[in-house]
């Protein structure tokens, strides 16, 4: 019989940045982010009589297209949660994202986690109550989540972060629910650039630890996530905004100081960069502000900024692709 198991999960933007890894994605330092549920993939898996697991993508206006190396290392970690599970027959994998898999939305957290707790499922369904729990499970997701966190970071680091709703931190194993007095942002994401990295992020945590400047920037990271949580549970929106600009500099720094240096920052990214301060600047009031490993700009907003959203829209409709929360 065909299983048919359907799961999904969000990206997440990073407010203090995971940037520097040990072994097996162990971060260099802690991470606090944002979970994006209106940018999600959709996984499917279904049983099949080949001679070893396949992918495609699933049919979605967003069809995935992933690189033979994309694919081959999507199947290694599928492969690595079925023995993890005690797995042993063949499976077809089709995944879809709802937004372009190479616009610099971070889709490897939402593509990576939707595959972990897909194959989750599958193998509550597949294996008796018994050999299930033997291998610590409770077969309640919400129970469940921090070990999935654990699993899903040995595939893709900043994935572990994308299997909670809303806020979470990752230290060191795997990532942890937090809640804040601001519990629900709109967010955008401002797309500066469409064209595939030349330096993906991967690589990018490899070369960042020939910057001198990666020394003390665990120190830096671990204050800043501090002071941020201190300001997001004390509702100190400016502070806030100070700290996730210093934090995405501070990364983005380490990336223009490495030897040989290389950077994500265009033009474009600079001039939104511009328009977010000037706002700032002239409304005392405004939305966190932050950059992945890539050249678009996030921004993050209080629910009670439905019109300083709708200003920001208005700032970049006519000369960026915007993705939205509300939209």
């Amino acid at each position: 019989s065909r299983i048919m198991i359907k799961e999904t999960a969000p990206s997440n933007i990073a407010l203090i940045k995971y940037m520097g890894k040990e072994a097996n994605n162990i971060p260099s330092n802690p991470s606090l982010s944002y979970s994006l549920p209106h940018l999600l993939t959709t996984v499917e898996i279904s049983k099949t009589d080949a001679s070893e697991d396949q992918w495609a993508a699933l049919e979605s206006e967003y069809a995935i297209e992933l690189s033979e190396k994309g694919k081959a290392r999507y199947l290694k970690f599928f492969k690595k949660l079925k023995d993890h599970f005690g797995l042993s027959s063949n499976y077809l994998i089709q995944s879809a994202n709802n937004f372009p898999s190479d616009a610099g939305l971070a889709s490897s957290a939402s593509s990576f986690a939707a595959l972990t707790k897909a194959t989750y499922s599958l193998a509550k369904s597949e294996l008796d109550t018994e050999a299930f729990q033997a291998l610590g499970f409770t077969g309640e997701f919400i129970t469940d989540r921090e070990k999935l966190s654990a699993l899903s970071r040995t595939g893709s680091g900043s994935s572990c972060r994308s299997l909670f709703d809303t806020w979470s931190e990752w230290q060191t194993d795997f990532a942890v629910e937090e809640s804040f007095s601001y519990s629900k942002l709109l967010h955008l994401a401002i797309i500066a650039e469409e064209d595939k990295k030349e330096v993906s992020s991967s690589d990018a945590h490899i070369k960042v630890k020939s910057s001198l400047l990666m020394e003390g920037r665990t120190a830096r990271a671990n204050k800043r996530l501090a002071d941020l949580k201190n300001a997001l549970n004390e509702k100190s929106w400016e502070a806030a905004f100070e700290i996730c600009w210093a934090e995405f500099w501070d990364m983005h720094a380490l990336f223009e100081t490495s030897e040989p240096s290389f950077g994500y920052m265009t033009a474009d990214s600079l001039m939104v960069l511009n328009e977010c301060r000037s706002y700032w600047k002239a409304n005392q009031d405004g939305p966190l502000v932050t950059m992945d490993a890539g050249p678009n700009v996030h921004l993050l907003f209080r629910e009670d900024q439905k019109s300083c959203y709708e200003d920001f829209i208005k700032i970049f409709e006519n000369k960026f692709k915007i993705w939205g929360s509300e939209s």
